[in-house]
């Protein structure tokens, strides 16, 4: 069984069709690169796959034990999101969210985890710095750690 098979993907972006019937598949080692002009369909295929924007058609199948919260994921970011106020430690730790569960705040589990990240990524003395100062590169490593 393949890693991630897709089968007659079809979707849309405001009401027309950006990706059309386009079928793939990734065994474990497989690199995929997707190119197109601004406005393609790149991210929309990205966003479908990943279950954060719906199909129109077709299916996205994942085999050999993968789930699709642990595909990353490192999506453009938007001027609103470039000038967000809060800090390198908060970005880090949104993308701990879904596994708090229902629980409204970290617990200490998931802030161990995003210090560990934090460090692996050399992040730890920026982790009081607001997102919005830091330079392109660093807020592309900090979305990175989410």
């Amino acid at each position: 069984m393949h890693l991630l098979s897709c089968e007659h993907i079809t979707m849309q972006y405001d009401g027309r069709n950006v990706v059309n019937d386009i079928s793939f598949f990734l065994d474990p080692g497989d690199y995929l690169c997707i190119v197109g002009e601004n406005g393609s369909g790149k991210s929309t295929l990205m966003r479908g796959l990943l279950g954060l924007k719906p199909l129109a058609g077709g299916n996205v199948i994942f085999g050999d034990g993968l789930r699709r919260q642990e595909i990353g994921y490192l999506p453009q970011q938007t001027a609103v999101q470039r000038e967000f106020p809060t800090s390198v430690e908060e970005v880090v730790r949104s993308g701990l969210l879904n596994r708090c569960g229902m629980l409204p705040f970290y617990n200490a589990q998931a802030r161990k985890r995003a210090d560990g990240i934090m460090e692996r990524l050399e992040l730890t003395e920026l982790r009081r710095r607001s997102f919005r100062a830091l330079s392109g590169g660093q807020q592309q490593r900090v979305l990175l750690a989410r």
